[in-house]
């Protein structure tokens, strides 16, 4: 270990004459060793976790998510060309595979755009590797379509790095979430290719195409049934191939004929909803991997308990105050029974992810408690009240970063003022 230390030492590039391979030293030379520093003064405390590892373990969390979200994605585009519909392992190979061909350049130019946009802001600045983008870059292939064009997300990367966070000074000093900054452009900026019903289901033809041009055994063994004696696989996939996805969403379901129109769908039965096995974002249908997620990071004291529970008592009760307003009738969004509302959409995942950035939420132990709840509140009532948005959770979510700060203030001048009182009545 020793001898590999004095090896980087002495081919680490000059900071002054070449900034930006200096930058990029430092970024791997951080990767591979714990800091061999302390702090000064009375207090002298030396922890491994520093802020790279801690963001490592918040990407491994969301592996989970990236395993199921690559299945699913080829589970969904198999099942609307009528292809291995028996069950959702059915074809597991072509499944993963079709879906590796969709995640891998979404994760590629998620990273490469967003890091390469680190790398230059460092080298300029002189100052290391900012690491806040590790999990941003994680983050966003899993709330975007499985078919978004490059060229977009691209476009997204750029601005939430730029405007959201290094406009603000970097790392630690942006304001809104970056990862849903990217999302919420996309959104604004191209609305049809991240909503609606077929966005959700890949349809990119070109690499189908591609793949079909295997020798058919190949593709049996990766689980594809075998096809009668004189058809290839691609004119089997061409002839079959669908103009479009005619079913709706859950929360589309929903927002037409309540709870009662999501029961009558087939698709849509509360456990494929609960498994994820339906079409949607590519990380954010699977809840008990994402709760599995959700635990490690609590259990190693990265995300805040108190902002997820109070974000689903939030919603929780803000749903039931609307289905008692239409007295429990499910024919109406508004009488959406609160349970069922959890496993439509992506609760979980912004509670899980989104909603306890440590950097853009609240501070304080009561403010998290505030924050949370809000969240919980207000992306609900933009979920079941405005039909513009099919979910709520994203701009709930960057309404309350931007008064994270001053719910901490309150909460601190709150403090204060009791102290005060303790004092002035102790004289």
């Amino acid at each position: 270990m020793k001898s590999l230390i004095k090896f980087l030492e002495k081919i680490e590039p000059d900071k002054k004459n070449s900034p930006f391979l200096h930058t990029l030293f430092d970024g791997f030379h951080t990767f591979l060793f714990s800091p061999n520093h302390t702090t000064k003064g009375g207090v002298h405390i030396r922890d491994a976790m520093d802020l790279k590892r801690t963001m490592v373990m918040v990407v491994l969390a969301l592996q989970l998510c990236y395993v199921f979200g690559t299945l699913n994605i080829g589970h969904q585009h198999y099942v609307s060309l009528g292809l291995h519909n028996e069950g959702f392992l059915d074809g597991l190979g072509a499944k993963l595979l079709y879906g590796l061909l969709q995640i891998l350049p979404i994760f590629v130019v998620s990273h490469l755009v967003g890091l390469g946009i680190e790398f230059y802001f460092a080298a300029k600045k002189g100052h290391p590797i900012e690491e806040g983008f590790l999990v941003s870059a994680a983050l966003i292939p899993l709330i975007m379509p499985p078919d978004i064009p490059l060229w977009m997300l691209t476009l997204s990367i750029i601005f939430a790095v730029i405007i959201g966070k290094e406009a603000f000074g970097g790392t630690g000093m942006n304001v809104l979430n970056i990862a849903l900054l990217a999302r919420v452009f996309v959104f604004f900026a191209y609305p049809t290719e991240i909503s609606g019903d077929i966005c959700w289901v890949a349809y990119d033809y070109n690499i189908l195409h591609q793949l079909f041009g295997i020798e058919a055994g190949t593709l049996e063994a990766l689980g594809m049934a075998a096809l009668p004696e004189g058809l290839s696989w691609k004119d089997y996939v061409w002839s079959h191939m669908p103009d479009g996805w005619t079913g709706a969403t859950p929360l589309g379901l929903a927002a037409k004929g309540g709870w009662d129109a999501v029961l009558a769908s087939p698709q849509y039965t509360t456990s494929n909803m609960f498994w994820g096995t339906i079409p949607g974002s590519i990380g954010e249908t699977c809840k008990p991997l994402i709760l599995a997620g959700a635990a490690l990071l609590i259990s190693i004291g990265i995300a805040s308990w108190r902002v997820m529970l109070s974000m689903f008592v939030g919603a929780a009760l803000t749903a039931m105050l609307m289905s008692a307003a239409v007295g429990g009738d499910t024919s109406f969004f508004l009488g959406v029974p609160w349970i069922q509302h959890f496993w439509m959409g992506s609760f979980f995942f912004a509670m899980a992810f989104m909603a306890t950035d440590p950097v853009t939420a609240s501070a304080t132990n009561t403010g998290k408690f505030i924050y949370g709840f809000f969240i919980g509140s207000i992306g609900m009532i933009i979920r079941v009240l405005n039909p513009a948005y099919p979910e709520g959770w994203m701009l709930a979510i960057l309404f309350m970063n931007v008064f994270a700060p001053l719910i901490d203030h309150y909460v601190l001048q709150s403090n204060i003022s009791k102290r005060l009182k303790r004092i002035k009545s102790a004289q």
